[in-house]
């Protein structure tokens, strides 16, 4: 069982005041069974309802009806949310769910990469990044590899860097998710063939001796990757472990229900303003 990962970031360039607490979450298989149980969705609601922005992977939801149960769920927010289409090379496909606080942030602009001919068997990517913008111009790519792919998909979000910096202007740029990175799916060996590893220009924010597994095996599966420029807003050292069985107060059997992924790290994005000609830090929402 492996959970999803967050981690904190302070972002101190951007014309905003307020904290931003982001999230990604492979919540595994959300679709109409989850969304119909009562019970689990009013977990999951409450989960997605502490953050400004979250990253849902596996999403399986063809025609969007449980995520629009989710969305309807009463909030003290207004969220509002942008999907990808389902991805995919065979009949299995997911979806990237991006829900966001509409109080926070809004969505500038999107789109998903083009990798190559998939009916020829020459795409690069099982599930091809969902590549969103958000106010303030920071880019989120998110990325659930193939575990059997992981070397290759890892390798490949270089690729996505370049092309998301060549089309947009800009190199904030954070990516996250699931990229099966460790343990057998990514071995010691493989590092070296890996750019987005072996280029000094990205941070590694979820070291390789991390364990985000809720099993006995210690494997840093899931992983958030800075670049350069974005690093200039990340405060260091302020990853943090959410446990959302323990801060809900939920038996191991509903965490299980609700996802493998029972543990989160949680990413407390806070937001600065220009003062001075200095950039003042007015996040004091650390959980």
């Amino acid at each position: 069982m492996k959970p999803a990962v967050t981690i904190a970031l302070l972002l101190a360039f951007v014309n905003l005041s307020s904290s931003l607490l982001i999230g990604a979450f492979n919540i595994r298989s959300f679709g109409d069974k989850k969304a119909s149980n009562a019970t689990l969705l009013d977990i999951i609601t409450k989960i997605v309802h502490r953050y400004d922005i979250i990253l849902i992977q596996e999403v399986k939801d063809s025609d969007l009806s449980a995520t629009n149960k989710l969305m309807e769920n009463p909030s003290p927010y207004n969220y509002k949310h942008i999907v990808s289409e389902p991805l995919g090379r065979s009949t299995y496909k997911e979806r990237y769910l991006f829900i966001y606080r509409q109080e926070t942030v809004s969505v500038v602009k999107n789109f998903t990469y083009d990798d190559g001919c998939e009916p020829c068997g020459t795409d690069t990517f099982i599930r091809e990044p969902f590549v969103v913008m958000f106010s303030s111009n920071f880019v989120l790519i998110p990325q659930h590899t193939s575990p059997d792919l992981a070397v290759h998909e890892v390798d490949a979000l270089h690729d996505v860097v370049l092309y998301t910096r060549q089309q947009w202007n800009t190199n904030d740029i954070l990516l996250l998710g699931d990229f099966n990175a460790g343990c057998s799916y990514i071995t010691a060996n493989n590092w070296s063939k890996i750019r987005l590893y072996t280029n000094k220009s990205y941070h590694w924010l979820i070291p390789d001796s991390a364990d985000t597994t809720t099993t006995d095996t210690v494997c840093p599966y899931d992983r958030i990757v800075s670049t350069n420029d974005m690093m200039r807003a990340i405060a260091p050292e302020t990853a943090q472990v959410y446990n959302f069985m323990t801060a809900l107060g939920l038996s191991h059997s509903w965490a299980l229900a609700v996802s493998a992924r029972w543990i989160f790290l949680h990413e407390n994005w806070c937001l600065g303003k220009k003062k001075n000609q200095q950039q003042q830090l007015v996040c004091k929402r650390f959980l």
